[in-house]
């Protein structure tokens, strides 16, 4: 019985990992397809959707637009949260447990309700959508993760280093950027990466705040209905193999840093 256990359960693990990984397979195949105007039917492979990747109408300029928000809106997301969460941790004030639950219920509110409210609120102000407005939005909902992400990393950080360069006669912006900004760093990045995750694939909020903007989930959307172009599939490869070249890279790095360490 214990035999066929661990059988189900190697069977159950790659069922799962095969029905991850289809949708991806699918894409990469079909960026090679030599479509023309639909992208649904395999027509034979081809290199010239990777040569020619812009020749497709707003393919280019929805995924720049994408990149644009995503990065701006992570910068602005990643400061704030960043500073909010060492607040958090580190000084009482009133209302501090209000404050923690305002910033957890965009991560418990369903994206169509904070993209209407949000749309409501622009149309209220007479501000005009457009990516601004799609910055904005984004860098409200990121903030939340932030905020948990850095919150944690926080949270583990021994009191006595600071206090250590206090008695040094350290100014408090010298033990912020000397001592508690580096050891904040890799939650830094992670909120960082996450935000910026988010931002990049976010579709609902976008679809109400961006008015006549078009992103790279809002093009694929409105393309799905006659076959995604193979241009955008292209896209969406090259940044799946980006990931994975990060994380190896990330992997790789690691281990030489411990393997160095462990040589000291």
């Amino acid at each position: 019985m214990r035999g066929f256990g661990k059988y189900a359960l190697y069977v159950y693990a790659v069922i799962t990992f095969v029905f991850l990984l289809i949708p991806i397979a699918y894409t990469v195949a079909f960026s090679f397809n030599d479509a023309r105007r639909t992208n649904i039917i395999w027509r034979g492979f081809t290199f010239d959707n990777w040569l020619s990747v812009c020749d497709s109408p707003n393919v280019c300029e929805s995924f720049s637009n994408s990149i644009l928000v995503a990065v701006v809106a992570t910068v602005m997301a990643t400061t704030l949260g960043t500073m909010i969460a060492i607040a958090l941790v580190r000084y009482r004030f009133k209302f501090r447990s209000a404050t923690t639950l305002l910033l957890f219920l965009p991560m418990a509110t369903p994206e169509v309700v904070l993209g209407a409210g949000l749309a409501a609120q622009f149309l209220a102000a007479g501000v005009q959508k457009g990516l601004v407005t799609v910055i904005i939005a984004h860098t409200m909902f990121c903030v939340s993760f932030v905020v948990v992400t850095v919150r944690a990393r926080v949270a583990t950080l021994d009191p006595a280093l600071e206090e250590a360069g206090r008695d040094l006669y350290a100014s408090p912006a010298q033990v912020f950027w000397r001592i508690t900004f580096p050891l904040l760093i890799p939650g830094i990045i992670a909120a960082a990466l996450l935000s910026f995750a988010l931002s990049f694939d976010d579709f609902i909020i976008t679809n109400f705040n961006a008015g006549a903007a078009v992103t790279f989930p809002r093009y694929v959307y409105t393309a799905a209905a006659r076959g995604i172009p193979a241009e955008a599939n292209v896209i969406a490869s090259a940044v799946f193999f980006l990931a994975i070249a990060a994380v190896l890279i990330s992997q790789i790095g690691g281990a030489l840093k411990r393997r160095k360490l462990a040589r000291a």
